[in-house]
């Protein structure tokens, strides 16, 4: 992979198993038990068993270590094993890295997997606890002592100059949020099943860090979702259909930080994504018009709204109409702000719902999912599709 050539990688390995635990503000056990599960239960879909697996990847914050649930979950030996750094910004790259080491002969199954008590331990909202001195997180020296303390203050920066820069008020970020609600209503699965939203609802709720209002910021959840990763020719002996890896990249910009690089030329888009952008198009050779859904992190609404500018889909400072006209079917799982906040996974395995045909909000004649991950930080998305 290279930020100047495609790659190699696209059509070579497949997804071709997912499985989660249910998602709650309480899940009564712990993080390496909501792991297991939900690695049985993708197991259990894919058509295969523990003693096929030889290889794991996970996110350098989860607390779950690859040799605990490989133990815990009856798996034996491991033939290769990852993690990848910078919180959600690590989704899709755990898929990647699944499929460069099944695609070079590092590993046969690789399995992907997250899983956290976001809600009822370790909650992410409240912003920075304590943190050991460490050369990345200089970066938030300059920006605690003058209140950034949390996710959501770093985020509302880049969102008031993104409203100013473009004359839009925080209704534009609205739209995203009722999209999600409206999915998420129609989803069993969801936290918010049930539960649509209106513009007026999102326009009635409390301020978090202006122009941030309560229903722009995603939810804090418990659970644990899985992602099983093989060969192409493999997946055609399981019994599920496979979503082949058109392509998949990783991204960092230039003057990256995580959160907090607000010392760029602008701050009304989000470079590592356009990294991405540029490697899944250059590699796959496709357009945004090609794809059929696209799956995009939302733990906060503006930078969905940066995010499809990144991709293309519109122009700058258009993406707020684009989201309102339903120009592209968007988050059909309810996303982060409707479903479950799993650090992007469970957008991974509503991405193959619906390149299976499966989903609850099944778009007819899905062949083509873009999935991203985590914004604001070094990031990484897919492109899945049917391989036909």
């Amino acid at each position: 992979m290279s930020v100047r050539r495609a790659d190699s990688l696209g059509g070579r390995a497949a997804i071709v198993g997912i499985g989660a635990t249910e998602f709650s503000k309480d899940s009564g056990r712990s993080e390496l038990k909501l792991a297991v599960e939900a690695v049985r239960t993708a197991l259990d879909d894919a058509g295969l068993t523990p003693a096929d697996v030889d290889g794991l990847v996970t996110f350098t914050m989860d607390t779950s270590p690859e040799i605990t649930v490989a133990q815990a979950a009856g798996i034996g030996e491991l033939s290769f094993f990852s993690r990848i750094h910078y919180g959600g910004g690590a989704a899709c790259a755990t898929v990647q890295q699944a499929a460069l080491a099944v695609a070079s002969g590092v590993a046969d199954v690789v399995v992907c997997y997250r899983a956290f008590n976001e809600r009822s331990g370790r909650r992410f909202g409240s912003g920075v606890q304590h943190r050991e001195p460490t050369a990345e997180g200089t970066a938030l020296g300059w920006n605690l002592p003058f209140g950034l303390l949390t996710p959501a203050s770093w985020v509302a920066m880049a969102a008031q100059r993104y409203l100013h820069t473009y004359n839009l008020t925080p209704e534009a970020f609205g739209h995203v949020a009722v999209t999600d609600r409206r999915h998420a209503a129609r989803n069993p699965a969801a936290y918010f099943y049930e539960k649509p939203i209106t513009l007026a609802d999102h326009a009635a709720s409390r301020w978090i860090v202006e122009p941030l209002r309560l229903l722009d910021c995603c939810q804090e959840t418990d659970g644990g979702q899985a992602i099983v990763v093989t060969s192409a020719e493999r997946a055609r002996d399981l019994p599920q259909p496979p979503a082949v890896i058109v392509a998949a990249a990783q991204g960092a910009g230039r003057a990256q930080e995580q959160m907090t690089s607000f010392y760029r030329d602008g701050l009304t888009g989000l470079p590592e994504m356009d990294v991405v952008a540029r490697q899944l198009w250059r590699t796959s050779g496709l357009t945004p018009s090609d794809i059929d859904v696209g799956i995009l992190y939302d733990h906060f609404t503006p930078f969905v709204l940066m995010q499809l500018e990144e991709f293309g889909f519109c122009g700058p400072g258009e993406a707020a109409d684009f989201v309102a006209d339903a120009a592209l079917p968007l988050n059909t799982h309810g996303g982060q702000l409707g479903e479950a906040y799993l650090h992007g996974m469970n957008g991974i395995a509503e991405a193959v719902r619906q390149i299976r045909g499966t989903s609850v909000n099944q778009i007819s004649g899905a062949a083509r999912a873009l999935v991203t991950a985590g914004t604001g930080v070094p990031t990484s998305g897919l492109i899945l599709g049917t391989g036909d």
